[in-house]
């Protein structure tokens, strides 16, 4: 329900007020779910929707800044996406061209690509690493652009990177098999490095992951908001949070 003005924003201030900042999460996953529907409900195109949806994203990492939180994951692209048709997808990549392109001019943010760029048209692959480039030394929000991507692919190309790792090393295959273990996965992620998310927020009522960040979220809390990516407030941000923040983690024990 949206409250009406002026009564939202005194709403809104009271709930930022009201979360704890020693609980807010260090990692939030989100995946920017339901652009399409917005524009059709809208009566608009899907290139409207998925351009809509951008500029809400810069929305979201300044609220993430504001509450002290270090990464953020976009699910901007999966795999599975790549195989739609080229009259929607070739719209859908220009925008996430122009605004990773977008996000790396601001200079407030680090990017960082994840996702099997191999698979990406060369024109999107390179707007990824000219974004990636151009913030490698900003000191702000890491913000992963996960484009192209899929939570199997990544656990295959982490084992697939192991494996190349101890081939050249000449390791035997029974010792490595012996000495195998999860921590070997966890360090040819593309996220090696950084803290698992604590929070994943998906929007349009979808609930379910669908393959995002399968392995970092084994211990994630999971939060799913009813509104289009294209709607996403400030207030159901700070809502998401809110639930996090009042739940009991017990992370696996």
């Amino acid at each position: 329900m949206r409250l009406p003005h002026p009564l939202y924003g005194l709403y809104e201030r009271r709930l930022a007020a009201s979360l704890p900042a020693a609980q807010m999460p260090r990692h939030i996953g989100v995946i920017l779910d339901g652009n399409r529907r917005w524009a059709r409900s809208s009566g608009v195109s899907s290139a409207h929707g998925h351009r809509r949806g951008a500029d809400k994203i810069s929305d979201l990492l300044s609220w993430s800044e504001d509450v002290g939180v270090e990464v953020v994951t976009l699910w901007l692209l999966s795999t599975d996406n790549l195989a739609r048709d080229p009259q929607e997808l070739d719209p859908l990549l220009a925008v996430i061209e122009d605004v990773v392109g977008e996000l790396a001019a601001e200079r407030r943010w680090r990017i960082q690509p994840v996702g099997a760029l191999e698979m990406l048209p060369e024109r999107t692959a390179a707007a990824l690493r000219a974004a990636q480039g151009a913030t490698a030394d900003v000191e702000g929000l890491h913000v992963n652009a996960a484009v192209g991507y899929g939570g199997r692919r990544e656990i295959a190309d982490a084992v697939r990177s192991f494996l190349r790792e101890h081939a050249r090393a000449g390791t035997d295959m029974e010792e490595l098999a012996e000495a195998f273990d999860v921590d070997h996965i966890a360090e040819h992620l593309y996220t090696k490095g950084q803290p698992d998310p604590d929070l994943v927020i998906r929007t349009s009522g979808e609930q379910r992951l669908g393959g995002f960040l399968l392995w970092q979220s084994a211990h994630s809390e999971f939060y799913f908001c009813e509104a289009y990516w294209p709607d996403f407030r400030r207030v159901d941000f700070l809502r998401a949070l809110r639930s996090y923040a009042q739940r009991e983690r017990r992370l696996g024990r």
